[in-house]
């Protein structure tokens, strides 16, 4: 493909990243992690997230209380603090190394910059994980709780929140940004390989400006 060039597959992996980490930052936060809705009155919904537990009513709106003490909560969420916590630390370093790796910002050695996208492709890989991670084991342990023999048929119980699922887009598009970021730098090293052939464009021109100088 003619327009698929390293540079612009680098600049679409960091794309792809940055949207990814946005997303796991605003899962990390937002209240949705997971809903109850109780039989008994539906006028009320309640929210649980990693830092509040909020409560919507028609009458007041939606109203949230952050946790009052880390080792009263569920050992999910106290697992999920953490993951969710390496996540965003290693996606934004993750980011400042990539764009420093870029083609075309002109900080760095050739060499140098590649070593970047590399580590920033491990980085961004790490970040996904962490994401996904927390959010498969709260996915878990709330499909374990809601077909719980033990618990009374009339009591509600927690259901899969919006959280949930942006949880896992922002995972598979840091997976994915990463994988990119692989891939440009084997077509950077490819396009490298080709130049250096005996034979090809640019040694010739080389070595035609050297007899030049030569010459002169």
């Amino acid at each position: 493909m003619v327009f698929l060039t390293p540079k612009i597959m680098q600049r679409t992996a960091l794309f792809v990243t940055f949207g990814g980490f946005v997303t796991s930052l605003m899962t990390m936060f937002i209240p949705f992690w997971k809903t109850m809705n109780s039989d008994l009155n539906e006028m009320e919904n309640w929210f649980s997230g990693l830092f509040h537990m909020c409560l919507y009513t028609e009458e007041v709106g939606i109203q949230c209380k952050a946790y009052e003490s880390i080792l009263a909560l569920p050992m999910d969420l106290q697992i999920s603090r953490v993951l969710m916590s390496v996540s965003i630390g290693t996606g934004a370093f993750a980011i400042v190394m990539a764009f420093l790796g870029l083609e075309g910002v002109e900080i760095f050695q050739p060499g140098l910059k590649r070593g970047l996208l590399i580590f920033s492709g491990v980085l961004t890989w790490i970040s996904g994980l962490t994401t996904l991670a927390p959010i498969s084991i709260v996915a878990y342990t709330t499909v374990v709780e809601f077909w719980d023999e033990g618990f009374p048929d009339v009591m509600p119980r927690w259901e899969y929140g919006e959280a949930m699922f942006s949880g896992w887009f922002g995972g598979f598009a840091l997976v994915i940004g990463g994988t990119l970021f692989f891939i440009a730098v084997c077509m950077g090293d490819f396009d490298q390989s080709i130049q250096t052939v005996p034979g090809s464009p640019l040694p010739k021109q080389r070595t035609q400006n050297y007899l030049k100088t030569e010459v002169l």
